[in-house]
C-alpha cells in the first residue's frame, strides 16, 4: 500500500492554487446575498427606509437601488473572472481589487458625512486604477494605470473643493444637512461649487475632452473592463444625482446639456473609425455617458439613473462576450449606407410610435418643457434600432415592416415602466425629476445634435478627409499605453 504524504511545500502550492477560486467564490456569494437582500427590500415598497447611522451613513431607497445594481455586477464579474482568468498569476489581486472597488461604491452612495463621502470617491479611483494596471509587469498596463490615476486624483480634488466649499459655507458636515441649506447660500458659492462638482463628474465619466484615459484603459482584463464600463464610469451619474439640488439652484443644467450633447456626437463619430472591438465599446460608453449628462442637463436625474442601470447591463454583456465577437468576425468591406423612401417612412413611424408610448406612460413630452427633448431622445433611439432592422437583407419586406411596429413599442413600454419604477424609488430625493422650461440654448444644441446624428447615419462625414483625420486623432489612446508598446 502506497501512501502519498504532502510535504509542506506541496501543501502550500495546492493551497495557493485553490485559494483564488475559494476567494472568488466567497466574493460571488457575498454580493449575491447583498443583491438578493436589497432586491427584497426594494420590492417591499411603497415606503423605503431613511435610516441615519451615527451621523455618518444614510440608507434610503436610492441607496438600496444602487447597492442592488452594483452587487449584481460585482457578483457577475467575480464569477466570470474566476473562469476567465484561469492561470493568471494576479487572480487573487484582481478579486481583492474588485471587492475593494465595490465596497467603495456602496460606501459612496450611503455616506452622509462629507469626509466619508469624499474618501470613498478617492478609493473608487484608486481601486479602478489598480484594476487597469493589474498586470503590473506589463509596461503599457503600468502607464495606463498611472495615466488614469491622474484623472481620478484630479476628479477627487475637484469634488473635495466643491463639497468642502458647501460644507464650510453652510456650517454643515453632512450631505443631508447641506442640501436644505442651499437656498441660504450666495449664488457665487453655489455656482463655483456646482462647476467644481461638474468637472469632477466629467473627469470620471471620460466626457470630452477628458475622454482619453478611458481609451487608454484597454490594458485591463476584460472582466475589469466590464466592471469599469458598467459601474465606475457611470458613477458620475450617481454623483450628479446626489447634488441635483445644487445644480438646479446654481442654474447649471444648460451647461450639462451642452457638454453631454457635444460628447455624444463626437464619440459616435469616433466609434465609426475604430477597428478594435474594445475601442468601439469604449467610444460607445463615452457616447452613452454623454446621453446621461444630457438627461441630467434636462433636469431628469431619474432618467439618468435609469440610463446608467440599463447601460450597465448592456455594456457588461458586450464586454464579457467581446471574445466571441472577435472569434466570429472576419474582415469585410463596409456596407454602403442607403435607405429607401419606404424604409425611411418605417423608421419615422416607429420613432413616433415609440415617443408616443413613452409620453403616455411617463407623462414626459406632453407639455412644452424639457420633457420634449427626453421624448425626442427616445424617438431617435427607436428610429436607430428600426433602421438596423430595415437594412438587413436577410429579412423579407413583411418582416421589416412588422418587426419594428411590434417590438419597439413593447420595448419602450418596458423602458417606461423601469423609468417609472426608478422614479418611484427616488421620490424622496429633491429635484431629481423636475421638468424645466425650454431655453434657446437647449433648442440650438438640440438642432445641432439632430444634424450630427443625421450626418453620422447618412455617412456625410466620409466626404471630408480633414474631419476623418481630426476624429481619428481624438480617439487615440495615450501614446505610452498603446498595446504594441515594446521595450
Amino acid at each position: 500500500m502506497n501512501l502519498k504524504i504532502d510535504t509542506p511545500q506541496s501543501y502550500l502550492q495546492k493551497t495557493k492554487k485553490r485559494f483564488p477560486d475559494d476567494f472568488s467564490t466567497l466574493i460571488t456569494i457575498l454580493f449575491a446575498l447583498v443583491f438578493l437582500a436589497t432586491t427584497f427590500m426594494i420590492t417591499l415598497g411603497p415606503t423605503y427606509p431613511n435610516w441615519k447611522l451615527w451621523g455618518v451613513f444614510r440608507i434610503s431607497g436610492f441607496t438600496l437601488l444602487i447597492w442592488c445594481v452594483v452587487s449584481f455586477f460585482s457578483a457577475l464579474v467575480s464569477e466570470y473572472g474566476s473562469t476567465y482568468l484561469q492561470g493568471f498569476r494576479h487572480r487573487t489581486r484582481f478579486a481583492g481589487l474588485c471587492l475593494g472597488f465595490t465596497l467603495s461604491v456602496m460606501i459612496l452612495v450611503s455616506g452622509d458625512h462629507v469626509l466619508v463621502f469624499l474618501i470613498s470617491w478617492f478609493l473608487m479611483g484608486f481601486f479602478m486604477a489598480r484594476l487597469i494596471g493589474v498586470e503590473s509587469d506589463w509596461e503599457a498596463a503600468r502607464e495606463a494605470s498611472s495615466y488614469a490615476q491622474k484623472f481620478f486624483l484630479c476628479s477627487g480634488i475637484m469634488l473635495s473643493a466643491g463639497t468642502l466649499l458647501l460644507a464650510f459655507s453652510s456650517d454643515k458636515l453632512t450631505l443631508s444637512g447641506i442640501m436644505p441649506a442651499l437656498n441660504s447660500l450666495p449664488k457665487p458659492i453655489l455656482l463655483t461649487s456646482a462647476l467644481l462638482i461638474i468637472i469632477a463628474s466629467l473627469l470620471q465619466s471620460a466626457i470630452y475632452p477628458f475622454h482619453r484615459w478611458l481609451l487608454s484603459a484597454m490594458t485591463a482584463p476584460t472582466p475589469a473592463s466590464a466592471l469599469m464600463h458598467a459601474g465606475f464610469v457611470n458613477g458620475s451619474g450617481i454623483l450628479l444625482t446626489i447634488f441635483a439640488s445644487l445644480l438646479v439652484n446654481a442654474q447649471a443644467l444648460s451647461l450639462l446639456f451642452v457638454i453631454g450633447g457635444i460628447t455624444s456626437i463626437v464619440a459616435q463619430f469616433t466609434k465609426l473609425l475604430q477597428t478594435s472591438i474594445k475601442q468601439k465599446l469604449a467610444c460607445s460608453t463615452i457616447a452613452q455617458m454623454g446621453f446621461m449628462i444630457m438627461q441630467c442637463g434636462l433636469g431628469f436625474f431619474n432618467a439618468a439613473v435609469t440610463h446608467l442601470i440599463l447601460h450597465g447591463f448592456y455594456k457588461a454583456y458586450l464586454f464579457l462576450s467581446s471574445g466571441e465577437n472577435i472569434q466570429a468576425s472576419v474582415p469585410e468591406k463596409p456596407t454602403s449606407i442607403q435607405i429607401r423612401p419606404l424604409q425611411a417612412l418605417i423608421v419615422i413611424i416607429s420613432g413616433i410610435m415609440g415617443a408616443v408610448v413613452f409620453a403616455q406612460l411617463t407623462g414626459k413630452g406632453t407639455a412644452m418643457n424639457s420633457g420634449v427633448f427626453l421624448t425626442l431622445i427616445v424617438a431617435i433611439t427607436v428610429g436607430q434600432a428600426t433602421y438596423n432592422i430595415v437594412k438587413q437583407n436577410s429579412l423579407s419586406f413583411g418582416h421589416k415592416l412588422l418587426l419594428p411596429l411590434l417590438l419597439f413599442p413593447a420595448g419602450i413600454g418596458s423602458y417606461a415602466l423601469i423609468y417609472n419604477g426608478v422614479s418611484f424609488i427616488m421620490k424622496d430625493m429633491p429635484a431629481v425629476g423636475t421638468s424645466t422650461s425650454i431655453s434657446l440654448i437647449q433648442i440650438f444644441f438640440g438642432v445641432v445634435f439632430l444634424l450630427g446624428f443625421f450626418i453620422i447615419k447618412l455617412g456625410i462625414y466620409k466626404k471630408f478627409p480633414w474631419l476623418y483625420v481630426k476624429l481619428l486623432n481624438l480617439s487615440q489612446p495615450y501614446h505610452k499605453t498603446i498595446l504594441t508598446l515594446k521595450k
